[in-house]
């Protein structure tokens, strides 16, 4: 099971964002009382409250508190595992020219036969290496004096000399445009491949936005890939990815490209310069903890599966978040915390709605131990798709844990611009919807997956559109409450 960068801006569905990590911080939430999307049941609180088992003074639920109190942020914390301190090898290996090439692809890294093959014609072959090259200067040259740090004697040392030693002929401009252009709809292919709901979602955004997030959506597809491939042992695979994190830091240190898709990354991080590497290298840290050998088997506390759910999930909240912008008076920095909330939201959906099809296909447990254990489920019973009595109360209960970071999440869709708030508001509540079609199979994920289809999706997309206004935070629509105060804006 992947992350879900359909959730992310359904957002978001792909899975999975330095050698040194810090202990994690712990903030005070303010209370959360709204209804979350998809949360029909008015008794639901009380069923929490009958199956938490931890005092008031403890945390109530695995780790956490349903009506607000402390949310910890994940961002760059724990570690190093042991998968970490492989990559860490790895690019040591590369930094020293040691790097072994022979396996890498010959196609695009991270653009694999696979991938082709769902987009239906091969991808980034339109430019040559001199015509990326020659687009990368010119987007350069638009970035802010001293944005990028100069690597003398490099590639892009020397395109940049060119490019600002003459003027750019009128032809030559039209080329670099053309090529970035190309690229993005190649991006928008891919994304609409491989996260058809989050591909519509991003029809609702400006132009600008929907490339943007196109193009992160790419690079998270292509991590991901990168680490699923195929290959003779893991230390391929790290070397691959070694490689690639390499690739990711000299893009934002040094404005340095590859291939036509990072033309993309490279134009939107110079469009949006207060977006952050560390999400990012987080998100390969969270694809580490999927390696079989190399990562993490089983969850034992709910913290620990929190960390999973905000480096492959949230930390995509964190790349969109500079893109979506924020509403005059408030900042990404108060915008963060509703944003990794809707990230983790919507991969505990996804492990919710997959916990089957993990147990049965992958040999995935991702459920906390702890909970498995109070609840009297096992892993075996999993393995067996067994579904009993004590199976559906551990399913309400990892429901209301979700639902209760969706109400988390509600609170920073007024934060965000304008022009940005429909797209969230709208994958909010698809993919909370998820969590009502489980309710509606009676809890059984072993057997039955729930879905939501298209249909049902663009028939949310107007009342979405109605919680998004102002009036709706005084007349809520029937079901919902009103949305719980936001912090004081940002002066």
């Amino acid at each position: 099971m992947r992350l879900s960068f359909v959730a992310w801006t359904a957002f978001l569905t792909s899975r999975t964002f330095v050698d040194a990590f810090v202990t994690p911080n712990v903030n005070v939430n303010s209370r959360v009382v709204a209804s979350s999307p998809g949360s029909r049941d008015p008794n639901r609180n009380q069923v929490l409250r009958s199956l938490a088992t931890k005092s008031e003074d403890e945390e109530k639920v695995a780790g956490k508190v349903l009506e607000g109190g402390k949310v910890i942020d994940f961002e760059s914390t724990r570690g190093p595992s042991r998968a970490e301190d492989a990559l860490r090898l790895a690019k040591e290996e590369i930094a020293s020219g040691n790097v072994k090439e022979a396996h890498l692809s010959d196609k695009i890294l991270g653009i694999n036969d696979d991938v082709i093959a769902e987009v239906g014609h091969d991808l980034g072959l339109f430019a040559t290496n001199d015509e990326i090259q020659k687009c990368a200067a010119n987007l350069r040259s638009k970035a802010a004096q001293g944005f990028f740090e100069r690597r003398p004697s490099s590639v892009a040392d020397t395109y940049d000399e060119i490019n600002s030693s003459t003027s750019i002929a009128p032809e030559q401009k039209e080329s670099v445009t053309k090529i970035l252009r190309q690229a993005f709809v190649e991006s928008g292919e891919v994304t609409s491949a491989f996260a058809k709901t989050f591909y519509l979602g991003t029809q609702l955004m400006p132009e600008n936005q929907r490339e943007a997030i196109w193009a992160i959506y790419v690079w998270c597809r292509r991590t991901d890939e990168i680490v699923d491939a195929p290959r003779d042992n893991d230390d391929e695979m790290l070397s691959d990815l070694g490689v690639w994190e390499t690739r990711l830091e000299n893009l934002w240190k040094y404005g340095e490209v590859e291939d036509v898709f990072d033309l993309c990354l490279l134009d939107v991080l110079i469009k949006y310069p207060s977006l952050p590497i560390t999400p990012f290298v987080d998100m390969v840290r969270g694809m580490l903890m999927d390696v079989p050998d190399l990562g993490t088997e089983t969850y034992d506390t709910f913290d620990d599966l929190h960390l999973y759910c905000y480096r492959v999930a949230g930390t995509v909240g964190l790349m969109c978040l500079p893109v979506f912008g924020c509403a005059q008076g408030y900042d990404e920095i108060i915008a963060k915390e509703p944003a990794l909330s809707l990230g983790v939201a919507f991969q505990l959906t996804n492990i919710l709605r997959d916990v089957g099809e993990d147990a049965t296909t992958r040999g995935r447990v991702y459920l906390p131990m702890e909970d498995m254990e109070r609840f009297g489920v096992t892993k075996e019973q999993l393995f067996e798709q067994r579904v009993d009595e004590n199976y559906t109360n551990l399913m309400k209960f990892q429901i209301e844990r979700a639902r209760m970071y969706y109400e988390r999440a509600r609170r920073g869709v007024f934060m965000l611009s304008e022009e940005s708030r429909l797209p969230v508001q709208s994958a909010l509540d698809a993919y909370g919807k998820i969590l009502d079609k489980i309710d509606d199979n009676g809890y059984d994920t072993l057997t039955t997956r729930a879905y939501v289809d298209k249909w049902e999706k663009l028939s949310i997309i107007p009342f979405s559109w109605y919680r998004t206004q102002d009036i709706s935070r005084k007349i809520p629509l029937p079901g919902d409450k009103q949305i719980p105060s936001l912090e004081e804006p940002a002066p």
